[in-house]
């Protein structure tokens, strides 16, 4: 008996020893917004591949382009006007799956602002996310264009934080919000959907594709890194699929997750049904048509465009080809 307790864990020991490792950075906090990730370490899904994941959250001072440009992580969770901005830089990032189908971000402003349309912007304050996350409002300002540089007939851009401090101070008409997530903040400061109106990015035909995984180029030129990619990709959207059909289970795992005990349960959850509308119909592959329409965004003829020339080599499906062969 002793022997085979022996060799059962020496098994498992080597078993361990030959796991993959591989380092996820996430784009924000730990939150719903990341549940398929969470969900598929906590239910031993990237275990069955033979993966151990560590999974890094993020923060608003947290850029992870710049993450994995310094070896800091084998895989982002990132927007792909970040990544396509980051690739004209130089920062050869390229989607190897897309989770998110759909975008979840808007503008919401006070109405007592008088902002009824895009066409009321001009001469108000507007909060925006920076480290990646201003790429889509620049675009859509280009597109309408505004300047961003607070001269008269454009808009001031305040720079926002982590919190949706700016609108209920009113140092911002407008501030950047996530369906899932901000808007929901403002509305339990006490401000009422009667108070607000909200523009959303896919309403206004400005809409990009948000939350994508990305590595560098040249690593996918190593076997044995894209047979790597595969089983986390896989693994991931296993992960993804439980948590929208167990949104609630998903959120407590989540919870479970969350070093910093600021998020709470009732947000989580909801947060979480949010979220699952927005990874609905997406098996990880990447809709080609949508990411051909970002880069038209981006590259829209406005005052100042995103990326200055359509990118190649951006996106590639020899993960998820594999990943849902298998």
């Amino acid at each position: 008996m002793k022997r085979l307790i022996t060799a059962a864990v020496l098994a498992a020991t080597a078993s361990a020893a030959q796991a993959e490792d591989v380092k996820l950075q996430l784009k924000w906090v730990t939150q719903a917004q990341f549940a398929g990730y969470y969900v598929a370490q906590d239910k031993g899904f990237y275990e069955e591949e033979g993966l151990n994941v560590t999974i890094l959250p993020g923060g608003p001072d947290i850029a992870p382009t710049q993450v994995i440009a310094g070896g800091g992580a084998d895989v982002i969770v990132e927007w792909m006007p970040a990544a396509l901005a980051a690739r004209e830089k130089g920062l050869p990032l390229v989607n190897i799956a897309q989770p998110f189908a759909s975008s979840g971000m808007m503008l919401t402003c006070l109405k007592e602002t008088g902002i009824t349309s895009p066409a009321d912007f001009p001469d108000k304050t507007l909060g925006v996310w920076f480290f990646g996350n201003e790429y889509p409002f620049l675009s859509w300002m280009s597109q309408l264009g505004l300047a961003t540089d607070g001269s008269p007939g454009g808009v001031t851009v305040l720079k926002q934080g982590f919190n949706v401090d700016p609108l209920l101070q009113k140092q911002a008409a407008c501030i950047s919000t996530m369906t899932y997530n901000e808007y929901w903040q403002v509305i339990d400061a006490g401000l009422t959907p009667e108070d607000l109106v909200t523009f959303k990015y896919e309403d206004q035909g400005v809409a990009t594709l948000e939350d994508g995984l990305y590595v560098l180029e040249d690593r996918l030129q190593d076997e044995a890194f894209q047979e790597t990619m595969v089983k986390f990709v896989r693994a991931s959207m296993k992960g993804w699929k439980y948590a929208e059909e167990n949104p609630d289970e998903a959120a407590m795992i989540v919870l479970d997750n969350d070093q910093t005990g600021a998020q709470t349960e009732t947000h989580q959850k909801r947060m979480m049904g949010e979220v699952a509308k927005l990874t609905a119909g997406s098996n990880g592959a990447l809709d080609v048509a949508a990411a051909e329409r970002t880069v038209a965004s981006l590259l829209s003829e406005g005052s100042d465009p995103v990326i200055t020339k359509a990118p190649e080599g951006a996106w590639t499906s020899m993960i998820t080809d594999k990943a849902l062969a298998e």
